[in-house]
Parts: C-alpha cells; structure tokens; sequence
C-alpha cells in the first residue's frame, strides 16, 4: 500500500478535487462530481489509521479523541511546487475515515470561474451582508476567495478572512489580508468576528455561518458598515433568507427581519453541473439582489414571494436558478436532464425539457 501522501499526489496529477480514505472501500477520489477508485483494495481499520495517522500531530490526535472529528489543512511538496489541501477526519462505525479537499494554489478569478459578470459587481459593496450559498461541494469557498482577490487586486482595503481550516492563502496586492483559522489563530467565529470589528476591517470574510451566535455576529458587523461576505449551505436564495431568520427563537426573528432587510446586499445560490462535453463541471447561479420590493417582503415574512420579483428584476441583475440552467442548456453547455435535476421548480422547466426527462421523476412532477 502507498502511504498517503502518494495518493494526494494522484489525485491533484489526475485533475480530482477529493480524496476519501475509508474503511470498508478502496481508497477513492471525486473527479468532476463522481467518485472514482484509485486502486481496487480494500481498506481495513488498520489500513486507514496508519494512513492518517501520518498526518495527524500530537494536539490534532487530542482534539480528534476529545471531539471525535477534526478539521485542518496541510501542504505537501508537488512538482517544485506546495500543494495545499483541506483536510477531515473523523470516526465512523467502523473506524477511522479522512476526506481532503484539493485547494487550487492560485485563487481563480471569477471569469476563470465562469461566472457571471453581475457576481464582480459584489466587490464593489462598501458594507452590509452578501451570502454565498449551495451545497458541500458546490464551489462557495472558491467563489468567495474569488471575490476577495478582486478585492485584493483593486481596492485599498483592510480585509479580515476567518475560516475553519483557511484554505486559499491570499497575499497582499491593493489590499491588507489577514487570514485566521478557528483553534489556532482564534478561539471561534464569534470572538474572531468580534475582533475583526475593533481592528479597523473594511471586509470581513465568514467561512461559515452555522450557528447562531456567528450569524449575530455577522449580522452586528453587516449592520454598523462592515462588508461581511459569509457562505450558508442552502440551495436557493429565498431559502438562504429563510434560514438566516430561523436560527433565531420565535420571539426575536421580527426584529431581525427588519435588520436583515436592512443590511442584506445580495445573495448568490450556486451549483456545480457535469458539462454536455463531459470537460467537467460548470456552475448555475441565481442572483438575487436585495431592492425595496425584496426588503419589504423580507420585513413581512413573505419570502415565498422573492421568486417572483426576481423574475420582474432581471434588468437590476437578478436571475432565477432555473433561468440561469435554461441559459446553460440553450447554449448547449449541459443536458437537458442535467438542467432538470437540478433545477428547482421542476414543474416549470417540465414543458421545455419532457423530451429528455428521465422517468424517475415523473412522479414528483406530478405530485
């Protein structure tokens, strides 16, 4: 068996994006969104503790034994060159189990991203809350990074970036980078946050909101100037401001509405699709930009209706999710299936794509 290293190596060699060592399968790593074998052993829990044992130092193997899983990054040497990876491990029913994460060594720009001109208009906010949102795996750090380094590259700013572990190492251009890593920069978000505000930030970088305390942290420093941009695992824009409310008890989310509709700036939704030519993957967004009609429906807790005047609002900058898939399929840049399964009302994009439908979901169209 190779030892870890060697398979990080591959996978960075072999254009993938993760690496997952666990017990019971062979050692494997997701290349454009699918997961693919490097080898056809079997790994045992003997297999995988030697193998991330190799990473994991003195105080990494205490925290792991105290709280069962543990999140950091390393940097190996690759072609003259250091490769950066973030790294999970974690135990499991069957034993120990790592996951790594490929972290590209220069920050894509966003048209290297493919994504649309509207999201470079982002960069310009001098203050209030931009969320971006999506699945694990969908590209949110990436597209954050991206935003800072356009940031970074034209703009005098005191930027703050707080991650668990940091990922993308940003070097100062026009701007001032500080990086911190939750448990060896700072104790958490919250203090981190906290922090940041009494440091002179301009924009303050959240890798995380995943509990209350760190959005009312993000939502203090949003609402009294700071630019805050933070990433949420929700699939929708309407479903980013729900959530962000419903962390809240009952007895505060009015007050917090109004606060969020206050500060909010915009909130970008995105997913990773399998390119038609089989190239890889390409993102979907949905933009939604935060005017007097979305407040208002923000303050009256009607965000059911947000899908609405994003439609009405193209010309400020919006777009829905399933236009943007639509684009994508007219420009025949994925399938029409593709664009189906991901899209979110599926009973609006069934007319156009029944051709090529796939029958499994005939019945949730239906229903």
């Amino acid at each position: 068996m190779v030892d870890i290293v060697q398979y990080l190596k591959e996978v960075v060699e072999r254009g993938g994006s993760d690496l997952h060592i666990s017990v019971g399968s062979p050692p494997m790593m997701r290349q454009h969104g699918e997961l693919i074998k490097l080898e056809k052993q079997i790994l045992t829990d003997e297999d995988t503790t030697m193998l991330l044992s190799d990473l994991i130092t003195d105080d990494l193997m205490e925290e792991l034994e105290r709280y069962r899983s543990i999140d950091f990054a390393i940097e190996i040497p690759l072609a003259g060159l250091i490769q950066r990876y973030r790294c999970n491990i974690f135990f499991q029913k069957d034993g120990m189990d790592g996951v790594f994460r490929v972290i590209p060594r220069e920050v894509p720009t966003l048209k290297e991203l493919n994504l649309p001109k509207n999201v470079e208009e982002l960069a310009w906010y001098k203050d209030g809350l931009i969320m971006i949102t999506g699945p694990t795996g969908s590209g949110k750090s990436t597209t954050i990074s991206a935003i800072v380094d356009m940031i970074n590259s034209t703009q005098s700013r005191h930027v703050f970036i707080i991650e668990d572990p940091i990922e993308y190492v940003h070097s100062d251009k026009q701007a001032i980078i500080h990086q911190r890593q939750i448990g060896l920069h700072t104790l958490s978000f919250k203090r981190a946050i906290r922090a940041a505000m009494r440091e002179d930030a301009d924009v303050i970088v959240v890798g995380e909101m995943r509990d209350l305390e760190t959005i009312e942290h993000v939502l203090t420093a949003a609402s009294v100037g700071h630019l805050v941009l933070a990433t949420m695992h929700t699939p929708s824009a309407p479903k980013s401001v729900e959530r962000f409310i419903e962390f809240y008890p009952s007895s505060r989310q009015n007050t917090i509405r109004m606060m969020l509709a206050d500060c909010l700036r915009a909130v970008v939704a995105q997913q990773l699709i399998p390119r038609a030519d089989g190239l890889g993957r390409i993102p979907a967004v949905e933009i939604m930009i935060n005017c007097l009609p979305i407040a208002n429906l923000i303050r009256d807790f009607k965000t059911h209706q947000i899908p609405s005047v994003m439609q009405t609002s193209k010309k400020i900058g919006m777009v829905s999710m399933d236009d943007y898939l639509m684009k994508l399929y007219k420009e025949g840049k994925i399938t029409a299936i593709e664009a189906f399964e991901h899209s979110i009302d599926k009973k609006k994009l069934e007319s156009v794509l029944k051709p090529s439908r796939p029958r499994r979901y005939e019945n949730e169209v239906k229903s």
